[in-house]
């Protein structure tokens, strides 16, 4: 069982910056394959970014591309996202999750574990 807290979140203006925290229990973090989502009012989650056990293989979404950067420290048991330029479109509930098969995904059933979000705002 693995247990996901993020932490980061908050109201921004655009163009600023934030940086997103997953801190993971368990074991086997370094393992995992880790992934960022996210949830906008009315809309369905998307993909944000992902990252493999080692950190040597990352996707984003076209939308985030340039602009975020995931990354882990597998001796602190925590997945990061570096947002910059933000955009108000980018508001949304940000999720981390952990997919025991280590490879990253896009794909949001791929997951096997979901933490329970944190409220970006970017404001205009």
């Amino acid at each position: 069982q693995v247990q996901l807290v993020e932490s980061g979140g908050g109201l921004v203006q655009a163009g600023g910056s934030l940086r997103l925290s997953c801190a993971a229990s368990g074991r086997a973090f370094s393992s995992y394959a880790m992934g960022w989502f996210r949830q906008a009012p009315g809309k369905e989650r998307e993909f944000v970014a992902a990252i493999g056990w080692s950190g040597g293989r990352t996707y984003y979404s076209d939308s985030v591309k340039g602009r975020f950067t995931i990354s882990r420290d597998n001796a602190k048991n925590t997945v990061y996202l570096q947002m910059n330029s933000l955009k108000p479109e980018d508001t949304a509930v940000y999720y981390c999750a952990a997919d025991f098969r280590g490879f990253p995904s896009r794909v949001d059933y791929d997951y096997d574990y979901w933490g329970q979000g944190t409220q970006v705002t970017v404001s205009s």
